[in-house]
């Protein structure tokens, strides 16, 4: 963000005192991303026009400071601004995030969800992969969101809702199992508006706690790590899917997209003002490719992969009207860092190659029972079933590691792992920047 409003900065002075003869100031749009004047698009200016000889640039200079008396500048300072400006990544500095604060649903649940309805909650072998035992995470093991922590020493987060053991000092998790963005539909009440007024509680509850002293300010953030945090969202499956098992043809889920997106922004520019500056958004994953779509649409017509083609196409909408508002949003918050994130391509990875990350059948849930998909939505991952009068444990496949799917709807460790890997490397961001310099 420093460097798109450096970038605008040396445009307008460029513009200013008739620069634009030079051909390496040929101005740029920076908020739009869009060329002017026929030029190329900022980061793909073509070398020919940056690179100057330096006689070149010298000769330049003199004629402009005849005519236009332009400050003597070395011709080094102005190739070092402009590599600055058009490669943003190497020109930021790396973050150093001390907390983070996490919105979302169960694949960012860390424990909300159990602590809040324990006989729902996920039972072993949830868990069993990484922690041997179930934390109330939707995985046999971690999550991204613990990825994420771990790539900045953060501990894994805490959920709010739970009261047993938590310790907020480095952030905390608001993300609950079965939540959506907008207050109807899903199979939780936390949504994220309730998820936001927890937040806000937390903020300024806190702050008194700590001025207490004692053993329990130990446990809560500091008030300047409210601002430096990183802020994760993974949320809106839930909408969606509560509109795909309704009596809502697609064609309606899909019209009720822009209000649910409208509902998401309205929340991270609420959550901005309170400080918050970076903010690592996830789009939706490949829904149509889930063995639960799978199983309860079965004439749906399935892509080159194997996925619910139309279901994954709702998702796309939903995606690419996501991805605009939140560019409107960078120009309502034009100090705020505001990264999108296309975890939908990094999952659809997992299905269309799925051998090159040492996968094997990527639609077939790992702990579930029955059918093509091994996933039967009143037999769930866990549960004891009566089969011809034996009690039959549902539990896990011989190598998790090798599944895609754990239980139908979410996904493995080791898939958390590679899409982790694929979305922190910034090849699948909007800006194109790392997690390590989402700041």
């Amino acid at each position: 963000m420093l460097v798109e409003i450096m970038a605008w900065n040396i445009r307008e002075m460029v513009d200013e005192r008739k620069c634009h003869t030079y051909p390496m100031f040929a101005p740029f749009s920076v908020e739009k991303g869009k060329p002017r004047n026929g030029t190329k698009r900022r980061g793909s200016v073509s070398l020919n026009r940056i690179v100057l000889s330096v006689a070149e640039v010298q000769r330049q200079r003199t004629e402009s400071l005849t005519k236009f008396q332009i400050p003597l500048v070395s011709s080094f300072v102005l190739l070092s601004i402009v590599a600055t400006i058009l490669n943003p990544v190497t020109a930021a500095k790396q973050c150093d995030f001390p907390a983070i604060f996490s919105f979302g649903a169960s694949n960012a649940d860390t424990g909300g969800l159990a602590a809040s309805f324990y006989p729902y909650s996920p039972k072993k072998p949830y868990g069993e992969t990484y922690f041997n035992r179930s934390t109330g995470r939707y995985s046999d093991g971690r999550i991204i969101l613990d990825f994420i922590a771990e790539s900045f020493g953060i501990p894994f987060l805490s959920a709010y809702l739970d009261s047993l053991g938590t310790n907020f000092s480095h952030g905390a998790n608001f993300a609950v199992g079965g939540s959506t963005i907008k207050t109807a539909g899903g199979s939780s009440p936390f949504s994220l508006g309730i998820q936001y007024s927890h937040f806000e509680r937390l903020k300024n509850t806190s702050q008194f706690i700590s001025s207490k002293g004692g053993v329990f300010a130990t446990l809560m953030p500091k008030q300047e790590y409210f601002s430096e945090a990183l802020y994760t969202f993974d949320m809106g499956q839930n909408d969606l899917t509560a509109g795909f098992m309704s009596n809502k043809t697609l064609q309606q889920v899909n019209a009720s997209i822009p209000d649910i997106v409208q509902s998401f922004t309205s929340t991270i520019k609420n959550i901005s003002n309170f400080g918050a500056k970076s903010f690592w958004i996830h789009n939706i994953g490949p829904l149509g490719c889930l063995s639960s779509i799978l199983t309860n649409f079965r004439s749906a017509e399935k892509d080159n992969n194997g996925c619910a083609k139309a279901y994954n196409e709702v998702v796309q909408f939903f995606n690419q009207n996501l991805k605009e508002a939140l560019a409107k949003l960078r120009k309502d918050i034009p100090l705020a860092a505001i990264t999108y994130v296309d975890i939908y391509s990094a999952k659809y990875s997992l299905f269309s190659n799925p051998k090159k990350y040492g996968f094997e059948l990527p639609h077939v849930a790992c702990c579930g029972y029955g059918g093509e998909y091994n996933f039967n939505s009143s037999i769930g991952c866990g549960r004891t079933i009566k089969v011809n009068d034996t009690d039959k444990f549902v539990g896990s496949c011989e190598r998790p590691s090798a599944r895609v799917l754990w239980d139908g709807i979410h996904y493995t460790e080791a898939a958390n792992k590679v899409v982790f890997d694929q979305i922190s490397s910034g090849n699948f961001t909007d800006p194109p920047i790392t997690l390590q310099m989402a700041c």
